[in-house]
């Protein structure tokens, strides 16, 4: 802790430096507005092509809406940009009723002609599932979230009924649909908007100058300084929000303990876990805390031998003591995992055991498996801090002493944000430190996304593990509405995992929310992006 605060101490006087040199005019505009100190740049302006929690952050309930929502309380769907919904008996239908006159963003590079109707929800469902759709490609084609659930198969149509009223239709029944339509991906888009853009030849410009109903809308984007948003004056709901929201953009988490304590900042993203202590003792700053549903794990890359052998995988996990890991780098912050589900979710499996640290068993595992020692191996360690993960390079260094232990040597290696994800995608780790916060409360949000063989493609199957039976298995939950027989499925699905170990589960973390006393009517969202609505900045 003297360690910390000695450096917060260094870094104050730069804040104060930078603050002199700011010119009247960002002074006036950050008194009006809510300033975020941000970990990092957004990939994309639109979440349909990112599931970066950086990018989520600053777009989906800034800018966007989606047919449903969830309630941050109890976790339950309600509406949204869709005001009811019928289900038929069969569980293959859906029918949506759409509110009416919403307004899209008009700003200074689009005015909108019309409001909200069917033809958004059409365009923006059919961009990511339709290969032939005129904007399918634009800005790669990739749709990770979606292509992770493999949605593309399970939605066959989506019809419009009339104008506000929408038909989506299902090639299966799948309890989790209605779900996955409130995630922070499933974002609405103007149709109007991008025709604009495609007559004009530039139909990128829909994910980089992006127009929502959200509450807030698009101004500017200066790449590593800022993002900067004006409030939505015709926005259909809530209107108690600040005039302006920017981000700063800013990577060092003690930089942002900075300007939160000076003020530079009124809410921070991701404080470190040894500053939690600092914000606590301050009067002037508030520090909210949440069980989170999240899951931080050691992947390994199963495309690459010796780790396609479960015993290799299952002998490193031993090799580790995960209690000393959840210690030095969450202190009191997090539990240790089972499995890939946190105790808050309704299916966790309360009779699994935990891997215990097993240095014997696992030498003897890695001799079974052919595996001398000497053997050399890396350790991918993200360069960002995750509520899941808050030091993943610390994690690393402990775990490399670890494996030393029983004769494997380990690499750290670590890039920038994106140049890692980027390489991550293309399954060039040996093993990788990472997590997943859900995006919803049912648990297909984790099975799915984390170890199906349609996520491989996707990016968000980092263990690039494939088994027929658990997706089998996977799929059969999601035909059942019944919580009991769910759970009694994904415990065989469980059972396969410890089986065969793609990933070892270590740490379900609290998340925390720090922010100056004068914010109010910030809360914590159990499923991952910032929510600015509502919230305003008090005068000190």
């Amino acid at each position: 802790m003297k360690k910390n605060i000695a450096l917060l101490l260094g870094v104050l006087p730069m804040v104060f430096a930078l603050g002199a040199c700011q010119d009247n005019r960002t002074r006036e505009l950050a008194e009006q507005g809510l300033i975020y100190c941000s970990e990092g740049n957004p990939l994309s302006f639109n979440p349909q092509l990112d599931i970066s929690g950086t990018t989520v952050d600053a777009t989906s309930h800034q800018v966007y809406n989606r047919l449903l929502d969830f309630d941050s309380e109890t976790g339950k769907v309600v509406p949204n940009l869709a005001t009811s919904w019928l289900v038929s008996e069969d569980g293959l239908t859906y029918t949506f009723q759409l509110r009416k006159d919403v307004a899209f963003h008009s700003t200074a590079f689009f005015k909108p002609s019309r409001p909200f109707n069917a033809d958004d929800v059409l365009f923006s469902i059919n961009r990511w599932r339709l290969k032939d759709h005129p904007f399918h490609h634009v800005s790669g084609g990739s749709y990770p979230y979606f292509d992770s659930l493999g949605l593309n198969k399970v939605v066959v149509e989506v019809n419009k009924i009339n104008g506000y009223r929408v038909e989506i239709k299902l090639s299966r029944p799948d309890s989790s649909f209605l779900a996955t339509l409130a995630t922070d991906f499933s974002v609405i888009l103007s149709q109007e908007y991008a025709e604009q853009l495609l007559a004009a030849g530039t139909p990128e410009l829909l994910d980089t100058q992006p127009v929502g109903t959200g509450p807030f809308q698009f101004v500017s984007f200066r790449e590593d300084n800022h993002v900067r948003y004006h409030r939505n004056p015709d926005y259909w709901g809530e209107q108690q929000t600040q005039q302006q929201l920017i981000y700063d953009i800013t990577p060092s988490s003690s930089m942002r303990l900075a300007k939160l304590i000076t003020g530079e900042c009124d809410v921070i993203a991701f404080p470190a876990q040894t500053e939690l202590r600092i914000v606590e003792e301050r009067g002037d700053l508030i520090l909210d805390e949440k069980p989170g549903l999240n899951i931080g794990f050691w992947a390994f890359n199963t495309a690459k031998p010796p780790f396609n052998d479960a015993r290799v995988r299952k002998a490193l996990t031993m090799a580790v003591d995960k209690r000393t890991l959840i210690d030095a780098v969450y202190f009191d912050s997090a539990i240790a995992a089972k499995g890939l589900l946190p105790p808050t979710s309704w299916a966790f499996d309360d009779t699994r055991k935990e891997t215990h640290y097993n240095p014997v068993m696992a030498r003897q595992l890695l001799d079974e498996a052919g595996i001398g020692t000497g053997f050399t191996m890396d350790i991918w360690a993200m360069p960002v801090e995750r509520a899941y993960n808050p030091n993943a390079t610390k994690m690393a260094e402990i775990m490399q002493n670890y494996l030393q232990q029983v004769g494997v040597k380990a690499r750290i290696v670590s890039y920038e944000w994106g140049t890692f994800r980027r390489l991550l995608a293309q399954g060039q780790h040996d093993s990788v430190l990472i997590g997943w916060t859900a995006d919803s409360g049912d648990p297909d949000n984790f099975y799915r996304p984390l170890l199906s063989c349609s996520a491989i493609a996707s990016g968000t199957n980092r263990a690039n593990w494939c088994s027929e039976e658990y997706d089998d298995l996977i799929d059969q939950a999601l035909a059942h509405t019944d919580e009991n027989m769910r759970l009694t499925i994904y415990r065989q699905a469980n059972d396969i995992l410890e089986e065969q170990m793609p990933l070892f589960p270590i740490a379900h973390a609290y998340r925390f929310q720090a922010y100056r006393k004068e914010i109010k009517g910030l809360t914590i969202n159990p499923f991952g992006g910032i929510q600015f609505a509502g919230v305003v900045k008090e005068s000190r």
